[in-house]
């Protein structure tokens, strides 16, 4: 039986239960892939001669310029796709017809791509053209205050989607087919935006606090005070000399420099599972939690020993491009610590505190006196059982603000570890 009315428009019902169910699952916290793949198989079996459907909206992302979701009714499920930010856009974005409606301020743009001789202007609609479609047709849509008007920059298009939709059926889609898809793309994109914007605040969450302290957040660990008592190895990392290098290096050089760092560190921290908390200046703080101390030890000492080799490739590159580099320092302990919000009413940090992460800075403050390059704390020397042949003492030292001497620890190579 045809969803059809007599006048061939998609019956009122069927829009009305196709919009329903944009709601619902946008209530319920659906995915953007989910959204789009749903509400295309609904439009398919509502009779709309559906053959594939992409849709894009800008990332708010320092990595992710903008994000695309692709749907075709014989090629499975919906897939997401991340776009990089580009100093220089690609050829074939701005040979597109997404771009052309951008630069030209439009909202909607169709091209039939059967009985024509000359081929399209867009090289994706060949393509396309080529793959069975027979017609096409986009639509640009903004979100808030912001329009899709003329002069829009459409190499930073305002917040809001864009979208195609294209047709292999022999004469294309009617005029109420194309009807019937502007009529419930409103509701597509809101439900679009409500799951682009959860996941939006999930991914800078995850920039800004890392990713624990970012779930956290965003579960609702919001309270000033709110803190649990965590057992996790701190990583207190510093970078050496800089006071000098920042008194003699330009300062563009001089951020570029920590970027190259920083990005080193966290990229090493995060593979083996842990998570930096903050940057503080020209260090960082970084915690490795697990289920038993041990473990929590020997991935942060195998962090450490990933993170030697990678700073010095990095400084044999700088080295080679005449650019400043420098060295580090690391101190590595492991104890309580208190996880959580602290801060004012309406300024929160999500940190930890408590003796460990000042034992920690202690430590880290002797790496330049002892001339080590790493040091570990005595618990964290006795719990590391997987690593123990490779961790030699370097004394016992009073340490500022500690009352007891601690006795501290260094790492050897794995070939020079004791039998």
């Amino acid at each position: 039986m045809s969803n059809r009315s007599e006048h061939g428009r998609l019956a009122t019902g069927d829009m009305a239960t196709i919009s329903a169910w944009l709601v619902k699952e946008g209530l319920r916290g659906a995915t953007q892939t989910a959204l789009l793949q749903g509400f295309c198989e609904r439009l398919v079996a509502a009779d709309i001669p559906l053959q594939q459907a992409h849709a894009a909206q800008r990332a708010l992302h320092p990595v992710i310029g903008a994000v695309g979701f692709d749907w075709h009714r014989d090629g499975g499920p919906a897939t997401r796709e991340e776009y990089a930010r580009v100093s220089e856009p690609h050829e074939r974005w701005l040979k597109s017809p997404f771009y052309y409606m951008l630069q030209k301020g439009m909202l909607e743009l169709r091209e039939r791509l059967i009985d024509r001789n000359e081929p399209s202007r867009f090289p994706v609609l060949e393509e396309f053209r080529a793959q069975g479609a027979t017609d096409y047709f986009a639509s640009a849509m903004s979100f808030g205050q912001a329009t899709f008007g003329l002069g829009t920059d459409p190499d930073d298009p305002p917040e809001g989607m864009i979208s195609s939709w294209t047709s292999d059926a022999p004469k294309g889609f009617s005029d109420s087919d194309i009807g019937a898809i502007k009529e419930l793309l409103p509701v597509l994109c809101l439900a679009l935006k409500s799951a682009s914007s959860y996941r939006t605040a999930h991914d800078l969450l995850a920039v800004y606090l890392g990713r624990d302290a970012g779930e956290r957040v965003l579960s609702g660990d919001i309270q000033r005070g709110s803190l649990d008592t965590i057992r996790a190895v701190i990583w207190y990392f510093d970078l050496q000399g800089f006071t000098k290098l920042a008194e003699t290096t330009p300062g563009d050089r001089m951020i570029a420099m920590l970027n190259d760092y920083f990005g080193a560190v966290v990229g090493v921290v995060g593979t083996h599972g842990g998570d930096v908390l903050k940057f503080m200046g020209d260090g960082l703080l970084a915690i490795f939690k697990f289920a038993d101390d041990d473990s929590a030890c020997c991935s942060a000492i195998a962090a450490a020993d990933e993170l030697f080799g990678t700073l010095a490739t990095i400084n044999d590159r700088r080295g080679a491009e005449d650019l400043p580099l420098t060295n580090f320092s690391l101190a590595l302990h492991l104890g309580d610590l208190m996880y959580g919000n602290i801060g004012a009413e309406d300024r929160l940090d999500f940190t930890v505190i408590g003796p460990a992460v000042n034992m920690a800075a202690r430590i880290q403050a002797m790496c330049r006196p002892l001339e080590q390059d790493l040091i570990i704390s005595s618990v964290m020397a006795g719990s590391a059982v997987r690593e123990r042949k490779r961790i030699v003492s370097i004394g016992r030292y009073v340490l500022r603000g500690i009352p007891e001497p601690q006795e501290l620890f260094t790492l050897v190579a794995p070939e020079y570890a004791a039998e």
